[in-house]
């Protein structure tokens, strides 16, 4: 079942998508972005929080430190539901799952992968809709003085992107006779989780 592409794959240092031209292109572009915007928004959220912590060693504080914070949580959450789909690192309850045949389990993950791309693409239609009511409400943050709603444009690009990677994996499903958790993460690769 391809135990080499399950074992190399995930440990890869770069991510290189398996999709066939644009798309392939598209998928990488998003992931390269994706990372930088991950690692970038830990370190900002990792210097301001100690820069904060000393500030207040030191008896003063930085007046917009914790709506900076709020922000890059929002960021980092969003950007990293779509990385953790690309990368079949979400949380599956699969007791049930594992203990079907392979050609159950290859058809339910087609439904559930197509299931979670249409809930994500909703998401993304309500979140853009909220975003909107609270551009209209005319709020910005008491700190940093810039509009509520550009803190919240990342959620339904993330729902997007997220939504995005579960419809290509359905599809990757349909066409390939393995079962994948993500585009290039094939079942059953169990290296890094913890056996009890």
């Amino acid at each position: 079942m391809g135990s080499e592409d399950q074992k190399s794959e995930p440990h890869s240092e770069h991510y290189e998508s398996t999709l066939p031209g644009v798309i392939g292109m598209f998928d990488n572009a998003i992931s390269r972005i994706e990372s930088v915007m991950l690692a970038l928004g830990v370190m900002l959220m990792a210097i301001n929080t100690i820069a904060n912590v000393v500030s207040r060693a030191i008896g003063s504080t930085i007046f917009f430190s914790e709506e900076l914070n709020r922000i890059l949580i929002i960021l980092i959450t969003f950007a990293g539901i779509g990385y953790a789909a690309r990368h079949g690192r979400h949380i599956r309850m699969s007791a049930l799952y594992d203990a079907l045949p392979a050609k159950t389990r290859k058809v339910l993950m087609i439904v559930i992968t197509v299931i979670t791309a249409l809930t994500m693409f909703a998401l993304c239609y309500f979140a853009i809709g909220y975003i909107a009511k609270v551009a209209k409400s005319g709020r910005v943050l008491s700190a940093m003085q810039i509009p509520v709603y550009w803190i919240y444009l990342w959620v339904p690009v993330g729902f997007f992107i997220t939504g995005v990677q579960y419809a290509l994996t359905a599809l990757k499903n349909v066409v390939q006779k393995d079962i994948y958790l993500s585009t290039h993460v094939l079942e059953g690769y169990e290296e890094d989780e913890i056996e009890i």
